[in-house]
């Protein structure tokens, strides 16, 4: 598929930090209701989650700790995507453990098809091989597909599965690893 970038956009990838909070916040909270809303039965455990999880509260620690690093994907100067890289994260299911996770990236759904999660992965990928991880892993839901698609377009290979619990109920993600 082609990417829908007009030659008028401009797209710029800045690192986040604590001033952008309240963005991050935000783009967390929706990305993750777009992308993963529809699997979720109760919708009270999905809200609960991302009260928890996408909080202001979170993120600002999320943000503070020093382990974290998170890129947001602006066109045209509004945010339209992130991601979230956890550094010095090793896996049970990963031999060497020099590895980093990859464990947010998210564009909004108006953007998925002008490729923007693609010149986010590429800039993490380069963030990690200039921190000199030898591998990266991440989770993602079963029944997403378009991103086990890409993930395993771009190298990643299954390596074991997680069950995430969003309140008592699991969900299947496997676990993809990418040697770097």
């Amino acid at each position: 598929m082609n990417a829908t970038i007009s030659h008028t956009d401009t797209i710029e990838i800045k690192q986040g930090t604590v001033r952008d909070l309240e963005t991050l916040a935000l783009l967390g909270r929706v990305t993750f209701r777009e992308s993963h809303g529809g699997y979720i039965e109760d919708k009270t455990n999905l809200n609960a989650y991302l009260d928890k999880a996408f909080s202001v509260e979170t993120t600002k620690k999320e943000l503070e700790d020093s382990n974290n690093v998170y890129f947001i994907l602006y066109r045209n100067q509004l945010p339209v995507g992130y991601v979230k890289l956890v550094l010095n994260a090793p896996s049970e299911f990963i031999e060497n453990q020099n590895c980093c996770r990859l464990e947010r990236i998210y564009v909004l759904d108006e953007f998925i098809t002008h490729k923007f999660g693609l010149e986010l992965f590429k800039k993490t990928i380069a963030k990690a091989k200039e921190l000199q991880f030898d591998v990266m892993w991440l989770t993602v839901y079963i029944k997403n597909t378009r991103a086990i698609n890409f993930y395993e377009k771009n190298g990643f290979e299954k390596v074991g599965s997680i069950s995430f619990k969003i309140s008592k109920q699991g969900y299947e993600n496997p676990i993809l690893a990418k040697k770097l």
